[in-house]
């Protein structure tokens, strides 16, 4: 049985710090943005804030409906062990290059570096937890290289940058749903 609570316990920190493979969607009022995201990017800074590194994509919708005000919500699932799902409701913030945090934020992750497009931090308002039953079991191979290292190429190239500022989606504020 499901039950929603306000703040992370130490099980749900455990559990966020094993997982390998999470969800993170977004919404301002228009499309549901939904993306699957890995590697290590992900910190539990208390039991009501977390941290996630992005790298550089091809879209940034995540940003935009942050700038706009709009939710978020992070999905975390057991992929082996005992079925679990972990969904956690947030509003978030950017975190820029600019800002103050930012290196000591890098540093969480063991480097600095500069194909870290920029942070979010997530403020938790509801976590709920359901059974998982229906998630399959999956084993966990490794981490995919091939993004990293494209972005630390395009990084070398000089080109990041303009990268970056191509593939940024303006936020238009008149057409987000109050």
């Amino acid at each position: 049985m499901g039950k929603q609570y306000k703040k992370l316990k130490e099980k749900d920190i455990e559990f966020i710090q094993e997982a390998k493979l999470f969800y993170l969607a977004s919404c301002s009022g228009g499309e549901v943005n939904l993306s699957p995201k890995g590697y290590d990017s992900i910190r539990v800074l208390d039991e009501s804030t977390l941290l996630f590194m992005q790298y550089p994509g091809s879209g940034n919708r995540t940003y935009r409906d942050t700038v706009a005000g709009g939710e978020v919500t992070l999905v975390f699932n057991a992929f082996v062990g005992k079925p679990q799902i972990l969904r956690l409701f947030c509003k978030a913030e950017i975190v820029e290059r600019d800002d103050a945090d930012f290196d000591a934020y890098a540093k969480q992750f063991g480097e600095i570096n500069n194909i870290v497009r920029n942070f979010f931090r997530f403020n938790i308002y509801a976590v709920e937890t359901s059974c998982g039953e229906a998630v399959p079991i999956m084993e966990y191979k490794e981490d995919r290289s091939e993004y990293r290292e494209w972005a630390i190429k395009l990084d070398e190239k000089g080109k990041l940058n303009e990268y970056n500022a191509k593939t940024f989606i303006p936020v238009d504020l008149s057409k987000v749903a109050n």
